[in-house]
């Protein structure tokens, strides 16, 4: 780990600010639904309201307190967490864990598209308790959709400039939901006793709609994967540290709720307040509480944004998802933007708003999607349990544990299916085909395509150099190769050059580039297969450093020169020291599946899909950040099985 991210890991004051600014946006702004979800327009129970609260108590203690904070932060990759850097850390031991590590990853991409209506739409509705606004109608809809688009809108700027703020609001957030809670308690503090998991367990067996109670206090730890997600961002010591400070506020503001509704045990909330978060304000607080509130929701709905920004470019990198245009719009290591992602996700986050229209329809589909995601990670944790020789006994304790209490919340919220639940599965299950489609797509690719050797083609190329009867196409000729070894390449790539168009060069180089399980990486290796002529460049970059060849490659070059390992004059009039390098010309090869292939139906289908699919995403180009007027792209015709069995009968 770099300098840069070993300070930024230290528990310092500063970390612990930006802790709480991008960790524990989702988490912390669950006591806007929790509550309300509880109560859900039914007159107050006091036995369901201390039952409720003691589950929450007790799910903060044993979700997010036990499982993350305390053992799953411990899988970190390199600095990194998240359910595919936790899936890289075990991956070698079977092969079936890409499952679910692909179901859990395209839950959480699921649940990016939920947690900004969820959020905002719960502060937007809190105008609704302000005495001067009772019985307008206010426009929940169109003001939720404004604040997620312009949201949307501003990644493309990056968030480095507003972010600095991000710590110090949501410390005012967290202040604020500790003095609200104690105010309540100060009036009810017999609500305290309900931190007995007697209560909630009691509710569990004697309530006639356990199962749905089940689903709406789970909601209190969403966000929990976001603190894994996350690490990478914050480091162990600040999560851990800032979360004592996070759960007590929490606690106190679920306490207050309850101690607040129990004013009313018999009735049903006032028309005037639905939300008991809400209700709990003085009415002279209103207006400022809910301005905090919605700007935590921005805040939750934006560490959500960020962290499907990271998971994506993850399942790029582990060749789940198709390569996307990555940009990195701030100096702020880590952050970046994928504009198709950011695009989707806002089409995604309009539609759910419109769907459902208020916060309280959202919840099924919200809760669906954080229990998958956990499922599939405490399966995943397992393994690497295994892996590090932790004793059997506890770890088959763990997953038996994990896989029951998880399962029942699944099956409380997949009551809710009919609900808004089926949102969950269907955005899911698409993103799934996606993946499982490229997935299929490569390894029919991989079974099917023979990489040649460099070295058997060298005096053609060679000879092709030195004709001066075939006009220079470039001083360095540059194909980027998906041949790991660093004496093959690609069929396709010698028949460009030699066969499509004769491509005549001083010096032939071909890139391979692989992506790294650590973030940072930035190393290469160079095989001169024939000095001064044909070159073979490996790169070894991190998954979370931008891809630049242009520049990547002429420093390779330059190296090499300054070396004596190249020479390499230039062949214009300009001065060495203008342009040492000479010109480059990348030659990108763009597939298109042939009438020759003799493939079965359904390999056919697979590698059309993934084809057009691959059609629709960035350009490769965009994607190695070359220059457009540095780069030619070629069509040629994937031929993964030819025709063998051609009868023709001559005529006469």
């Amino acid at each position: 780990m770099d300098s840069h991210s070993s300070n930024h890991h230290k528990l310092t004051l500063g970390g612990l600010l930006i802790t709480l600014g991008i960790i524990y946006g989702d988490i912390g702004t669950s006591p806007l639904y929790v509550m309300k979800a509880v109560i859900n327009g039914t007159a107050i129970d006091k036995a369901t309201i201390f039952g409720a609260v003691s589950l929450v108590f007790w799910i903060l203690t044993i979700q997010t307190t036990f499982k993350y904070i305390t053992l799953v932060l411990r899988a970190d990759n390199n600095g990194e967490g998240g359910i595919f850097s936790l899936y890289t850390l075990v991956r070698r031991r079977q092969r079936w864990l890409i499952y679910p590590a692909m179901i859990g990853g395209c839950s959480v991409l699921a649940e990016g598209m939920i947690t900004p209506p969820i959020s905002v739409s719960s502060a937007v509705e809190g105008l609704e308790s302000l005495p001067m606004l009772h019985g307008a109608h206010i426009p929940v809809v169109a003001i939720t959709i404004t604040i997620i688009s312009s949201l949307f809108v501003i990644q493309q700027f990056g968030t480095a400039a507003v972010g600095r703020f991000f710590g110090p609001i949501m410390t005012v957030w967290f202040s604020m939901l500790c003095v609200l809670g104690l105010k309540e308690l100060v009036n009810y503090p017999s609500i305290l006793l309900a931190l007995n998991p007697y209560y909630g367990i009691k509710l569990l067996m004697q309530h006639p709609s356990a199962l749905v109670l089940m689903g709406a206090v789970f909601l209190c730890t969403t966000g929990a994967e976001a603190l894994y997600a996350d690490l990478g961002h914050c480091g162990i010591k600040n999560i851990r540290t800032s979360w004592v400070f996070v759960k007590f506020c929490l606690v106190m503001n679920y306490l207050g709720q309850a101690a607040w509704a129990l004013q009313y045990e018999g009735q049903r909330l006032p028309a005037g307040a639905p939300n008991p978060f809400f209700g709990m304000m003085p009415e002279w607080f209103l207006p400022i509480g809910i301005v905090i509130a919605t700007m935590a929701t921005i805040i939750a709905s934006q560490a959500m944004i960020s962290g499907s920004f990271t998971l994506i470019s993850e399942a790029i990198r582990l060749n789940l998802l198709p390569k996307m245009t990555v940009v990195f719009p701030s100096q702020l290591k880590g952050q970046l933007y994928i504009p198709a992602v950011n695009w989707t996700l806002l089409a995604g986050c309009i539609v759910v708003t419109l769907h459902f229209k208020e916060s309280a329809r959202m919840e099924a589909a919200y809760g669906l999607s954080v229990t998958i995601t956990m499922l599939m990670s405490t399966i995943l944790l397992a393994n690497y349990f295994v892996m590090h020789r932790i004793r059997p006994m506890l770890v088959w304790i763990f997953l038996i544990f994990y896989l029951i209490f998880e399962g029942c919340f699944f099956a409380a919220n997949l009551l809710k299916f009919k609900d808004g639940g089926f949102i969950t599965v269907i955005m899911a299950s698409f993103i799934f085909a996606l993946m499982f489609i490229w997935r299929l797509a490569k390894a029919i690719r991989t079974r099917y395509i023979q990489n040649i050797k460099i070295q058997d083609y060298v005096d053609q190329l060679m000879m092709l150099s030195n004709d001066v009867s075939i006009p220079k196409y470039a001083t360095n000729l540059v194909f980027l190769s998906s041949a790991k070894s660093e004496k093959k390449v690609e069929e396709k790539i010698l028949y460009s050059i030699l066969q499509t168009q004769p491509k005549r060069a001083d010096i032939y180089w071909f890139v391979h580039i692989e992506v790294t399980d650590e973030p940072y990486t930035m190393e290469y290796k160079v095989n001169a297969i024939a000095p001064n002529d044909i070159y073979k460049v490996s790169f070894r970059l991190g998954f979370r450093v931008e891809q630049r060849m242009n520049v990547f490659l002429k420093k390779v070059v330059e190296e090499l020169m300054e070396a004596g390992e190249l020479e390499a004059e230039p062949r214009y009039h300009v001065s060495r020291n203008e342009m040492p390098t000479g010109d480059f010309r990348f030659v990108l090869i763009q597939e298109f599946l042939s009438h020759e292939n003799d493939l079965p139906v359904y390999e056919q289908v697979v590698m059309s899909l993934y084809l057009f699919i691959k059609k629709l995403t960035a350009t490769p180009a965009n994607w190695f950040g070359l220059d457009t007027g540095a780069v030619t792209v070629e069509k040629v015709p994937l031929i993964l099985r030819r025709v063998s069995d051609v009868r023709l009968t001559r005529i006469r």
